[in-house]
Order: C-alpha cells, then sequence, then structure tokens
C-alpha cells in the first residue's frame, strides 16, 4: 500500500496581514524605535545605524517612487484621452463631462490649499536642520514663469528630466492627436493600455517595498526629531479629512443642486453603496461596477450616459487626490519652512488638475504623484515619509470622495441632456433590491475596462 503525500492544508485561522495594516505598524515601529535612538543619543546608532542603513533603505524607496513618475504619468494620462474616444460621437456628453470633471477638481483643490493655509499644519516644526538626502528647497517661479513653462521646447529633454507640467502638456496634445487619427491608431492605443497596466504592476512591487520604506524613514525621522514629530502630522490628518468632508457633503452637493436641480439628500442616499465600496478597496477603478448601478438602478441614469461618465471620472476625476496633494504640499512647505508664495500655490493648482487625468484609479498612485508635485514646487520628497503611514486611511475617504464626484457629474450631465428618469430617482426603493447582490467577476473586470476602451475598439 502506497502512502499518499499532501501538503498541509492552509491554515484559515491565519490571515495574512494586509499592506495597510503592514504599514501602519511599520511606522508605530519606526517612531518606537526613532524615539529610542533619539533618547539614547549613541555616536555608533546614529552614525551606521540611523544615517547608514535607515538612511539607505529610505533613499532607495524614495527613488523607487520617483522612478515610477514619469512613466506612470504618460502611459496612464495617454489612456484617459484616448478613451474618450471619437469626440464627434461623444459630442455634449463628453465635453460636459469633461469640464465639470476639471472644475470640482480645480474647486477641490483651491479649498484644500485655503483650508491648510487658515489651519496652518506644520506650523512651529522647522525641519530646515534635518538631513534630507540633498534635496533642498528651491525659489518658486513666478506666475507668468509657470504657465509659459508648460509649453516644452523639446519633449524628449521634458522627459529626461522630470519636467511634469511640460510632460503633462504633451502627453495631452499627443493624446488628441492619436484621436485624430481615428481607427489607425487601434493597435498603438492597445499597446499603450498594455504599457499602462505594466506600470500598474510595477506600482503595485514597489508598494509591496512600502512597509520597510516607511520603517526607515520615520524611524530616521524620529531619531533627529523625537516624539514632537507626531503633532504636525495629526494636524495633517484632522486638516485633510475635514477639507474631503467639506468637499463631499457641502461643496459637491451645492454643485448638483445648482447645476441639475437634484435633491441632495436623496443622492447621498442613493450612491451610499458605492462610498461604502470606495471606502473599503480604496480603489475608483474597482468601484465602478457598484457605481454604475448605483446611478442607473438607483437613481435612473441612462446607461448611455453612464457607460461613459462613470468610467471616464474613474479615470481623470480625482478629486480627493486633488485635495489631497493640495493639503500635503501646504503641511510639508510649513514643517520645512518654506513660503511658496503665490505662484507655487498656483503650481500646485494646475498640477493636481492636470495630475488628476493621469493618477489612476488604484490604491497607492496618489503618493507617486505627490512626488511630481512636491518636486515641481521645490519641496523635498522625502517629507513623505511624514505622511506615508497615515495614507493608507486617507485614502480610503478620498476614494469615496472621488467616486461620489464621478455620480454627482454623470447625474448633472444626464439631467441636463434629458437622460435621466425622475420617477426612479425620487423612488426611494427603486434598485434597493440591487445593493446587495455580489459582484460577478468578469462583469466587473468587462466595466472597469470601459475607462481605458476607446470608442472606435
Amino acid at each position: 500500500m502506497t502512502a499518499e503525500t499532501s501538503s498541509p492544508a492552509p491554515n484559515p485561522g491565519r490571515r495574512k496581514l494586509t499592506l495597510t495594516t503592514q504599514i501602519m505598524l511599520a511606522m508605530t515601529l519606526g517612531i518606537v524605535v526613532g524615539v529610542i535612538f533619539n533618547n539614547i543619543q549613541n555616536e555608533f546608532i546614529n552614525t551606521n545605524i540611523v544615517s547608514g542603513l535607515f538612511g539607505m533603505i529610505g533613499t532607495m524607496f524614495v527613488n523607487g517612487l520617483k522612478m515610477l513618475v514619469v512613466p506612470l504619468v504618460f502611459f496612464s494620462l495617454l489612456c484617459g484621452v484616448t478613451g474618450i474616444g471619437d469626440i464627434r460621437v461623444l459630442g455634449r456628453v463628453g465635453g460636459k463631462s469633461f469640464a465639470l470633471y476639471m472644475f470640482t477638481t480645480a474647486i477641490g483643490i483651491a479649498a484644500a490649499i485655503g483650508v491648510a493655509s487658515v489651519i496652518g499644519p506644520g506650523r512651529g516644526f522647522d525641519m530646515r536642520g534635518v538631513d534630507t538626502g540633498g534635496v533642498e528647497g528651491e525659489a518658486a517661479p513666478s506666475v507668468w514663469e509657470v504657465f509659459a513653462g508648460i509649453v516644452p521646447t523639446n519633449p524628449i529633454q521634458a522627459f529626461a528630466s522630470g519636467e511634469m507640467l511640460q510632460i503633462i502638456f504633451y502627453t495631452i496634445i499627443f493624446g488628441i492627436a492619436v484621436l485624430m487619427l481615428g481607427a489607425r491608431s487601434r493597435r498603438f492605443v492597445q499597446a499603450a493600455e498594455y504599457m499602462n497596466e505594466v506600470m500598474m504592476k510595477i506600482v503595485a512591487i514597489v508598494m509591496m517595498a512600502a512597509p520597510i520604506g516607511v520603517f526607515a524613514l520615520i524611524a530616521k525621522t524620529f531619531t533627529e526629531q523625537g516624539i514632537d514629530l507626531f503633532k504636525p502630522v495629526l494636524a495633517y490628518v484632522l486638516t485633510l479629512t475635514g477639507t474631503l468632508f467639506l468637499h463631499l457633503f457641502v461643496t459637491l452637493m451645492i454643485i448638483l443642486k445648482l447645476f441639475s436641480g437634484l435633491n441632495p439628500f436623496i443622492f447621498m442616499r442613493k450612491i451610499r453603496p458605492a462610498q461604502l465600496f470606495a471606502f473599503s478597496t480604496a480603489s475608483s477603478n474597482a468601484t465602478i461596477p457598484v457605481t454604475l448601478r448605483s446611478v442607473t438602478r438607483r437613481m435612473g441614469v441612462d446607461n448611455s450616459v453612464a457607460s461613459f461618465g462613470i468610467p471616464f471620472g474613474a479615470t481623470i476625476n480625482m478629486d480627493g487626490t486633488a485635495i489631497m496633494q493640495g493639503v500635503a504640499t501646504v503641511f510639508l512647505a510649513n514643517v520645512y519652512g518654506i513660503d511658496l508664495g503665490l505662484g507655487g500655490y498656483l503650481t500646485v493648482i494646475a498640477m493636481a488638475v492636470l495630475a488628476s487625468i493621469g493618477t489612476a484609479g488604484v490604491p497607492g498612485v496618489g503618493l507617486v504623484m505627490l512626488t511630481m508635485v512636491l518636486g515641481q514646487v521645490g519641496l523635498p520628497i522625502e517629507g513623505i515619509a511624514l505622511i506615508l503611514g497615515v495614507d493608507r486611511l486617507m485614502d480610503m475617504i478620498r476614494t469615496a470622495v472621488n467616486v461620489t464626484g464621478d455620480a454627482v457629474v454623470t447625474s448633472i450631465v444626464a439631467k441636463t441632456e434629458g437622460k435621466m428618469d425622475m420617477a426612479v430617482f425620487n423612488d426611494p426603493d427603486a434598485g434597493a433590491d440591487t445593493e446587495d447582490l455580489d459582484i460577478d467577476e468578469d462583469a466587473e473586470e468587462e466595466l472597469a475596462s470601459l475607462a481605458h476602451t476607446p470608442a472606435w475598439s
């Protein structure tokens, strides 16, 4: 009788820690180790472990984030532009959607900078004496230099030097030219979509190292500064959360009422399933099936509008991410004692609005875009270590804001185009039986692919 061998069955009681939990644990451990080392003040530890080992690991992680910026912006933004498809077919729906998405993003980032400037998170804590890996703050350019510098004289040089405003401008023009070539661009667009997927995988690979990078950066920072560093981070969290809620419950609802006349209370009640799903996944793309179901079956938006507006919004509408970039920029400018001035803040607004088109709807990408904004206004990129530990929770909240913005704009466009069934919208029970249905994985993948599928495919 032959004995059969088999691998041991997995223990259902043991669950792998999520990346969120890992980062939070790494941040906590980094604070503890940093505070201990700060109190010890041992020369060997400071030289070989803090400045040496921790400094090396932190620099490698920051470089990994910076490595992603240029190719991620190019391919993701190109897919976003070409995803519009044939502009002649999209007509007013595409134009209205694009204008409203850009408008809500601009309002969000401007409000974020205004609120953060008034509250002043990070004031009173000066990190100008801390080693930032050789990255020094630069004088912010004037307003006129910002706008004049958007147009590149040499696109290749712009890509090589990482001039992100120029890269974004050139990529948008490039995408429009691809659209104008029509069906001949089909294979090129498919190749760009493939490269965009590759970049998303690279983002996932880099984020796997996030707990180690966070630990090293946080431990190094707290060794140099001590426990008092937590105070400005708490102020950042409270300021960002308050600004996100302000945009979600006030700004977006006012825009909904003014442009469509729809009842904001009914809207918020019916979009709740999509908000909860967005909060749990921290991914706008993953929430596309639930958002589509909410706006069509619960609110009565015609599928011809919803099938364009929701995937399009998941691709280019990143109100929450833009708000985070605004608050984080003001916070880090205060922490490092750098006055950005009017030109610097206008640069942040322009960068956040344009970059929202190229920010993929997946967890963690907002931080990559933040490195671009910080570099553009001359703030040390290493400052991301101060907010990275709490970013996952913030990411969940801002994703719910993003998804709500997608539904708001889609509902406005549908109402103004006469493509909305008001009887369904006003019926509190309409589509309620679909809220708790499980999402079919094949259907989810098919719907999510709409965000990057040109109309000519």
